[in-house]
């Protein structure tokens, strides 16, 4: 068995441990409807469930809308060459699959579940395979080995009206060609001039340097080398059907001499197969692919030791630029079965390679940098395929998959709106996808609102500015020193020239003497000097945004990267006045619902008159967000039980808003069920909400920062905010070391909500 303890980082006894606990495996099984109630059972179940099997049994088509086939891959081995530890059979694979099955439900919302077969005989193994195969949507072939692997897909390919795809294959075939497409612009290589050699032809490297030849490599350009030497033409032994298609006509017969000027080297082989010598021996700016795994062809360090020119990948997530088939297989499925798709073709494989190399190319996500210990990550040679945790990947790779498919004609249910897809496609993983794909198209399709980030010279803040230009929210406007910003965003890989934003340095500009004058007079009765307000606009600019947006040079603000809310906010609220109560609201995404919380920032133990002002202003803005609001205030008590003092301010808060005579739904004390749950309600006939609550009002500033925290520290839900509401100019702060997506977040909501202010 080979050692795999080479930079391992957890023990043999982990793993074990891991597989092991709290429950034996890594798969389970969640019912998608209630099962709380015996109708609930009487649907799911009998008699229910006999209307959609007579349904289905009229139209076998029908499964896609009353069962699961829809979103179910099955995992499939017969463990025959496993990790590249061999033939350890069919039980042995499955800790892999199931492994596998985890992967697709991760990043791509994928439901799958494995099925080992105990045989080696390709013939029972296609049969055993056919006769359930109309159970799934899709099936992914794993750890087949070769040749054998070839005739399995390519029989059940015919034999089966669903996508069949063996991942050894092809998605290893999908990333490195993504790879080769973004070495070959870095080193300004064409792919119909580069040589490229294949060491290994087993089943991924042939299906490599066929998809290669796919987007542009020329066949008359490549080089087979096996164990028996190059596969050349007219070879006598060591040859079958599969690599006869791709023997060319060469002089070659070692993979010492093929190198030999090579532009590319492909390692789908063993340890130790490419030595120092044949990578010295390549052509300028050589491209090496060492895919062999657990242990690379030939590791980066000696490749660095004979060549500083070269661009190297391997299959480790230890070294950069792995070569990871979960790049590849979960959205080439995600997409195939969106389409309902009858197979997985060259045309959706080409288009999923050339959009995975198009995604490297953008900006990085700093939710990526996380994932590596803060190393940013920026396109050029140690950075040519996404990172596997890129969030852009569920919704970037499938549509162009789901329209190969349509456009080659394998798609049984075509995609009318692609927009709408990628819409639903953020949603799948990221639960406030949803919501601020309603808000940015609303800032899309508003006026074009001038966006002020007042710590302009911060690297996150300037991809944060290029971000939100490049999505086309705003006009952003980058507050500091115009040198240091050019420079900072030079080191982020941005194209400064390209960006087109507008640059404005608070110690030279022209509108000085104005806010200095306008400021002083505005502060002068509270014991201001007016070189005390001149050095605030020259040096701090929170005072400059603040004013800019006071003088209207910019409509809204985003800051609070570098400063805490608190300080930021005092600063803020000497230039700006409060329009109407001011408060903090979060957003809570959880469990396909929304919910607003309040006041998550502002008031640390309101009063009655300030709970109603709150609940008041949350619904206005809530309102403005496209909801209708029903608000419930929170409390430890139930309507008087047990009795206290902060009950007695909800219950007065009640009383006001009862006087008021207030446009919206609103009911309490209350503990969270009762908001939350209406069936929760039948022991108080007398509550006036026709619904679950969406706006929850919290009795003190701890109670609601602590309960969104909390929620989402927990996991399965997603906090945005708070949003500082109330100020008569649109104020967003971000918390200390935002990242680059909660700065657009925030300034996306700037632009919301002064667009709705000027509406209104």
């Amino acid at each position: 068995m080979p050692d795999l303890t080479d930079k391992q980082t957890f023990s043999d006894e982990d793993a074990l441990e891991f597989h092991r606990s709290p429950t034996p495996g890594k798969i389970s099984m969640a019912p998608t409807k209630p099962m709380a109630t015996q109708r609930d059972l009487s649907l799911a179940y009998s008699p229910g469930v006999a209307i959609p099997v007579l349904a289905i049994a009229a139209d076998v088509d029908k499964a896609y809308d009353y069962t699961s086939k829809g979103n179910l891959v099955a995992v499939i081995s017969n463990g025959t060459a496993i990790l590249g530890l061999g033939n350890l059979g069919h039980m042995a694979s499955k800790p892999v699959m199931e492994g596998k099955c985890v992967l697709f439900k991760r990043f791509a919302d994928v439901d799958s579940f494995d099925v080992e077969v105990k045989t080696t005989d390709p013939d029972e193994f296609i049969t055993v395979v056919k006769n359930i195969g109309d159970t799934w949507g899709g099936i992914n072939l794993e750890d087949i080995k070769s040749p054998e692997c070839f005739v399995i897909e390519s029989e059940l390919q015919d034999l089966l009206d669903i996508p069949v795809f063996h991942d050894d294959q092809h998605g290893t075939a999908i990333i490195s060609t993504a790879g080769l497409i973004n070495a070959c612009h870095i080193t300004g290589k064409k792919l119909e001039d580069i040589k490229v050699v294949l060491a290994g032809a087993g089943a991924a490297g042939l299906s490599s340097i066929g998809l290669m030849k796919a987007v542009g490599v020329r066949a008359e350009n490549t080089v087979i080398v096996d164990r028996d030497g190059v596969v050349y033409k007219g070879r006598p032994s060591g040859m079958d059907q599969w690599k006869a298609a791709h023997a060319t006509d060469t002089p070659h017969r070692t993979l010492a001499e093929a190198m030999v000027g090579a532009d590319v080297v492909l390692g789908l082989s063993a340890k130790g197969a490419i030595t120092k010598e044949m990578v010295a021996s390549m052509a300028p700016n050589p491209i090496i692919f060492a895919m062999a795994n657990p242990d690379p062809e030939i590791t980066p360090e000696d490749v660095l030791s004979v060549r500083s020119d070269a661009i190297m990948a391997t299959g480790r997530s230890d070294y950069v630029n792995q070569v990871n088939n979960v790049l590849g297989f979960p959205y080439i499925f995600r997409g195939a079965l969106d389409v309902r798709a009858r197979r997985v073709n060259h045309e959706m494989k080409v288009a999923c390679a050339q959009a995975l190399a198009a995604l490297a190319r953008e900006d990085v996500p700093d939710e990526v940098a996380m994932a590596y210990r803060g190393r940013k990550l920026r396109f050029g040679p140690d950075y040519i395929i996404p990172s596997p945790f890129d969030p852009r990947l569920i919704w970037y790779i499938p549509p162009f998959v789901a329209q190969a498919a349509m456009d080659s004609g394998v798609a049984r249910k075509p995609i009318e709106d692609m927009d709408a897809y990628r819409t639903q496609l953020r949603s799948r993983l990221d639960p406030s996808a949803a919501l601020m794909q309603n808000i940015s198209g609303a800032v899309r399709a508003g006026q074009n609102k001038r966006v002020v980030f007042a710590e302009g010279e911060e690297t996150v803040v300037i991809r944060a500015a290029w971000g939100f230009k490049q999505a086309e929210l705003g006009t952003p406007i980058l507050l500091g020193r115009e040198e240091l910003i050019r420079k900072n965003a030079a080191e982020a890989g941005l194209d400064f020239d390209a960006m087109g934003i507008e640059i404005v340095n608070a110690r030279v500009s022209e509108h000085n003497d104005d806010y200095t004058d306008w400021l002083y007079a505005r502060l002068q009765r509270r014991g201001y000097l007016r070189r005390d307000v001149q050095r605030m606009i020259n040096q701090d600019r929170n005072y400059f945004a603040a004013a800019m947006c006071a003088r209207g040079q910019a409509d809204c603000m985003v800051t609070g990267v570098t400063r805490n809310f608190n300080m930021v906010l005092k600063e803020v609220r000497r230039v700006l006045d409060v329009k109407n109560r001011m408060i903090g609201l979060s957003i809570l995404l959880a469990k396909g619902r929304t919910l607003f919380v309040a006041d998550t920032s502002i008031h640390e133990l309101p009063n009655a008159e300030e709970l109603a002002e709150i609940a008041i202003q949350a619904a206005a803005t809530v309102r403005k967000l496209g909801k209708t609001p029903r608000v419930a205030f929170l409390s430890y008590s139930t309507f008087g039980n047990p009795p206290g003092d902060r009950g007695e301010k909800v219950r007065e808060a009640i009383r006001i808003l009862d006087q008021r005579g207030v446009d919206f739904e609103y009911e309490g004390e209350m503990p969270p069920e009762l908001a939350l749950d209406p069936e929760a309600r039948a022991a108080y006939p007398f509550m006036r909400l026709t619904g679950h609550a969406n706006v929850l009002v919290m009795p003190a500033i701890h109670s609601a920062a602590i309960s969104t925290r909390l929620v989402q520290s927990l996991g399965g839900a997603t906090v945005i905010g708070p949003l500082l509401v109330g100020l008569e100019k649109s104020v967003q702060i971000v918390s200390l070391g935002a990242s680059v997506s909660e700065i657009i977040t925030a300034a996306t909501f700037a632009a919301y909500d002064e667009g709705a202010a000027a509406e209104g």
